[in-house]
C-alpha cells in the first residue's frame, strides 16, 4: 500500500489540487488526510468535499481544531484573526459540511499505523509535537502503533523512538527515500499541504509505502499566488494571504 498523507489543508484548493495530482501520479492508492481541512483559506466547501469524497471511497479522516472550532462556539484560545476566518467559514459551508467535520473522529487505527491531528497524548488538548519530548509523549499515548501521522506544526519532520528508548529527530528533505526500521516507532509529520510555515511556500505531503517501508516526503510548487489572491477577494484577513506567499 503506498498510503498518501495529508494534513493542514486550511481551506486552500490550488495546494490541495497539485498534491492529490502529484500523489495520483506516484501511485498512491490510499489517502490519509490528518485534520485541519477548513481555516484560514478561502475556499472552505471545496476542500471539505473533497475530502468527503476520498472518505467515501476509503480514505482516512480525523478532525482537526480549526475542523472543530467551526462546529461550536469559537474558542477563546484562538487569536482573533483566526476566529474571524472560522465565522466566515460557518457561513460558507452547509449543513452536510458541517455535520462531516462534526462526526470526524479525534484520531483513527489502520494495522499498526495511528493518525491523529495533534498529539496522541490527549488529542483533545490540541498539543505541538515540536520537540523530541511532545513526539515521545504522542508515541507513548498511541496504544502499540510502529508509526504515529499526525500535523497541526505545519512543517515536515520525523521523530524516532528507539527500542531502547531513546529519541531522535529529523528534518525530512524532499524526494529522500527513508526507511523506517521495523523495531523502531516513529512519529511522522508530513508538513502542511494548505499553509505551509517552514520558510518555503510549496505544499508539502508525503507517502509512505508499507511494503518497502519507506517514507517519502514531498514538496509540490502551486499557484499560492492565486490562492493568496482569493483569500484577500474573500476580505479575510491579509495576514494569511501573505503566509501563503512567505511561507511563514
Amino acid at each position: 500500500m503506498r498510503l498518501a498523507l495529508l494534513t493542514d489543508l486550511h481551506a486552500n484548493r490550488e495546494a490541495l489540487a497539485a498534491c492529490l495530482e502529484h500523489a495520483r501520479a506516484q501511485k498512491a492508492d490510499r489517502y490519509a488526510f490528518t485534520g485541519d481541512f477548513v481555516g484560514y483559506g478561502a475556499d472552505p466547501a471545496w476542500v471539505v468535499d473533497t475530502v468527503r469524497e476520498y472518505v467515501a471511497q476509503g480514505a482516512i479522516a480525523v478532525q482537526g481544531n480549526h475542523d472543530l472550532s467551526v462546529t461550536q462556539p469559537t474558542r477563546p484560545q484562538m487569536h482573533m484573526e483566526a476566529r474571524e476566518v472560522i465565522e466566515w467559514t460557518r457561513g460558507r459551508l452547509d449543513r452536510e459540511q458541517l455535520d462531516f467535520l462534526a462526526g470526524l473522529p479525534l484520531t483513527a487505527e489502520l494495522d499498526k499505523h495511528f493518525f491523529v491531528h495533534a498529539s496522541a497524548h490527549e488529542p483533545q488538548r490540541w498539543a505541538y509535537v515540536d520537540c523530541a519530548e511532545e513526539a515521545e509523549k504522542s508515541l507513548k499515548a498511541a496504544r502499540g502503533a510502529r508509526i504515529v501521522f499526525s500535523g497541526h506544526v505545519h512543517a515536515p519532520a520525523l521523530y524516532r523512538r528507539a527500542d531502547d528508548g531513546r529519541m531522535g529527530s529529523h528534518v525530512p528533505l524532499p524526494d529522500v527515500r527513508i526507511p523506517l526500521a521495523p523495531q523502531h516507532q516513529y512519529l511522522v509529520l508530513p508538513g502542511a499541504v494548505g499553509q505551509p510555515r517552514d520558510g518555503n511556500c510549496a505544499a508539502c505531503y508525503a507517502i509512505y509505502d508499507d511494503a518497502t517501508r519507506e517514507l517519502t516526503c514531498f514538496r509540490v510548487p502551486y499557484d499560492h499566488g492565486a490562492a493568496a489572491r482569493r483569500v484577500i477577494a474573500a476580505g479575510l484577513p491579509i495576514v494569511f494571504a501573505m503566509r501563503l506567499i512567505e511561507g511563514i
